[in-house]
């Protein structure tokens, strides 16, 4: 038995220990436990009767959290989550919603037969069985659900302390509601909740809702005997909540599917990843994983490009545009699985040069003006906190970035002239939110494709979003599209510019070249 199993046993077990001693009280007819239903009920009950305006908002609770819409909502996950390749995911919070609200809930009313509490002047009237409360044990388990979900789903700590409170707080109302309208005691609510939160820590005890390795569903690739296996590691260490657990994560699943030495390499402020990168390499690893952000990715790609080291890279920042494109996961857990157990595939690297800049690469996609203006009003602090929607507001506050002057060259040809707010030279096609700039642009082509953006007026990015959104492909001087293995870019005016999301010194060129099949990365078998 893990650690991670004992623990949920030891929460469902006593959970259920309760539950079955209220069951028993209640079926004795226990009149201390009868006494102080009606001690907490009653009062209840009457604050209702005398605030009438509580009386309709009780109902609603009582109508979205009955029975059959928790069944509905646990179809709805479920699909979300198999669309999403979360199966056993799905599978487990199937079983735990089943279990709990159409197996384990309605055989105990039947054996307990216990009727609704009787009141001299009623709000409600049920003829069905009250012990334990469906509500309640519904809610409790769909909260323990729903915390389990985002422990697994969720990157920030933030945003799974968000939904651990809107679970309990949820637990709490529908239980109260049941209360407040007459129709429970108090004692039918509590063993509810110990039900639905017994059930689904004892299932998920019982049931491991990560998917299964790759490891164990592909098979290996035959190796010298006695070679030992080594893997390296560079980690951003500020992109994971809990740096001990990610390294216990990855050395458990590494060590699980044959690698016998696990090398661990920090970024730094001042090194982002090169030196990290460039030790791993030389010290024999044979594959080496980037934890971070687009940033520490493109930096350990850049410093393994053609050495055929293959990079693994773990999505843990707030754009993570390499990882969407290639098709990752975005799953730690996952995305560890695929960066040790997935296939090699060598895609393309641009490199990049300019005025006032360094020669640099870039993976995924370089811009000049608007897109490189919205790096550059992202607030940190407010990124931290509600991750890529800071990048929401720096755009709606750059929507109207002046149009500059541009010249732009491609494979060596005449340069064409033309006006824009935005010009970006992508590697591969899609944005945040699978927004597909450059839908025909492929990360092993050999080919860069370039955009121009030119909305006259702030009304006009509407047609333009829509136009990008539908994957149209007519141009005019509003999107204008070029493709070409080099490109040669150059502004009237010093102008922002970024490299997959970073930040570089205001310029007025960009002159980038594709290297096809340059690095190797690991991606999901086919």
């Amino acid at each position: 038995m893990t650690g991670s199993n004992r623990r949920w046993w030891l929460l469902g077990i006593p959970a259920l220990l309760l539950f079955g001693a209220i069951w028993v009280a209640v079926a004795r007819q226990w009149q201390p436990l009868f006494d102080l239903d009606v001690a907490v009920g009653g009062p209840l009950l009457q604050f209702t009767a005398d605030h009438p305006w509580l009386f309709e908002p009780a109902k609603v609770v009582q109508f979205l959290f009955a029975p059959p819409m928790m069944t509905l909502y646990t179809v709805i996950t479920a699909i979300a989550l198999v669309a999403r390749n979360h199966r056993r995911l799905a599978i487990w919070t199937v079983v735990v919603m089943v279990l709990t609200g159409l197996v384990i809930n309605p055989a105990v009313k039947a054996i307990v037969a216990r009727k609704r509490p009787v009141w001299d002047h009623p709000l409600e009237v049920l003829t069905s069985l009250s012990f334990p409360s469906g509500h309640s044990s519904g809610i409790a388990a769909a909260a323990f659900v729903a915390v389990v979900l985002s422990s697994m789903l969720l990157r920030r700590a933030g945003l799974r302390r968000l939904v651990l409170l809107v679970a309990l707080l949820l637990v709490l109302i529908v239980g109260l509601d049941r209360i407040l309208l007459g129709v429970h005691n108090l004692s039918d609510v509590v063993a509810g909740w110990l039900l639905g939160f017994g059930v689904a820590a004892v299932t998920r005890a019982a049931f491991d809702p990560h998917e299964k390795s790759l490891a164990h569903k592909t098979e290996p690739v035959a190796e010298v005997y006695g070679k030992k296996k080594h893997l390296a590691v560079v980690l951003n260490p500020i992109k994971v909540d809990d740096v001990g657990a990610f390294k216990n994560l990855v050395e458990e699943l590494a060590h699980a599917a044959g690698w016998q030495r696990v090398d661990w390499y920090t970024t730094t402020v001042e090194d982002p990843g090169h030196s990290m990168a460039h030790n791993a390499a030389v010290s024999g690893a044979e594959l080496v994983i980037a934890c971070g952000g687009d940033g520490t990715v493109r930096t350990v790609c850049e410093e393994l490009a053609g050495t055929g080291i293959p990079v693994g890279v773990v999505p843990a920042g707030t754009g993570n545009l390499l990882a969407r494109n290639l098709n990752l996961p975005l799953y730690l857990r996952a995305a560890v699985d695929v960066a040790l157990n997935g296939q090699d595939r060598a895609i393309d690297m641009v490199r990049v040069t300019g005025d006032e800049m360094d020669e640099a690469t870039f993976m995924v996609m370089a811009g000049m003006g608007f897109d490189a203006a919205i790096m550059e009003g992202v607030n940190d602090q407010i990124k931290a906190k509600i991750g890529w929607v800071a990048y929401v507001v720096s755009a709606l506050k750059s929507l109207m970035f002046p149009a500059v002057r541009i010249e732009v060259s491609v494979d060596g040809g005449e340069p064409t002239q033309h006006r824009a707010r935005t010009l970006v030279i992508g590697n591969v096609g899609y944005l945040q939110a699978g927004m597909p700039l450059i839908p025909d642009a492929a990360i092993d082509d050999g080919q860069l494709d370039v955009v121009l953006l030119y909305p006259r007026r702030f009304l006009s990015w509407l047609p333009l979003a829509a136009r990008v959104l539908t994957k149209n492909k007519r141009t005019d001087e509003t999107i204008t599209r070029m493709r070409g293995r080099t490109v040669t870019v150059r502004a009237h005016s010093d102008t922002p510019r970024q490299l997959d999301g970073d930040l570089i010194s205001s310029g007025r060129e960009l002159h980038a070249e594709c290297i096809q099949g340059r690095l190797l990365v690991r991606v999901p078998p086919r």
